[in-house]
């Protein structure tokens, strides 16, 4: 979605709209986030203003995604859902040698006559997934031995003990007397 700089008024516009992913789920697997494919389109509701030349994006990018468990490696459906506020200043020589700190992090510049929201979007939708996505918080996983789903069924291996580097931890004995 493209909008014109000379059309973001002082008055707070209000749209809402649907963002194609197509180009979304290569930057994902591209950037090492291959647990995840977004299966339809992202839902956009965006309100934009201007205060002289800065411009002001408040919202909220919800979606549905496809992820694979990090423990049992099955895939799930699972939600995004990701409020934004962003500010977007004109781009100047000065301000391409800025640095932002951690307080910037809801800075960014903008140039020329439009501004894309489909990176900004995409920004935030990949923000909201977790780092690490589980089917279930209490899902056992795969057995590190024959590789079995721990949800679905049972396996004849025998449960771990532990790390073998702890084993002589175990073998000694606590005097609770003293």
């Amino acid at each position: 979605m493209k909008i014109p700089v000379r059309d973001i008024l002082e008055v707070p516009t209000e749209i809402i709209y649907a963002e194609p992913v197509q180009e979304l789920n290569p930057v994902l697997r591209r950037g090492g986030a291959t647990d995840y494919q977004l299966s339809e389109p992202l839902q956009v509701e965006v309100t934009f203003y201007r205060a002289e030349r800065d411009l002001f994006f408040d919202g909220t990018v919800e979606g549905r995604v496809t992820a694979t468990c990090a423990r049992c490696l099955e895939p799930f459906p699972a939600r995004v859902s990701q409020a934004f506020s962003l500010v977007l200043s004109p781009e100047t020589e000065l301000a391409r040698e800025l640095e932002l700190g951690a307080g910037d992090l809801t800075q960014s510049f903008y140039s020329g006559p439009e501004v894309d929201l489909t990176p900004l979007v995409y920004e935030q939708a990949m923000l909201a997934l977790p780092t690490r996505p589980l089917c279930a918080e209490e899902c056992r996983g795969l057995c590190p031995t024959c590789g079995a789903n721990r949800n679905t069924e049972r396996c004849g291996c025998p449960e771990e003990g532990g790390d073998p580097r702890l084993a002589v931890l175990r073998s000694l004995k606590i005097d609770r007397g003293a």
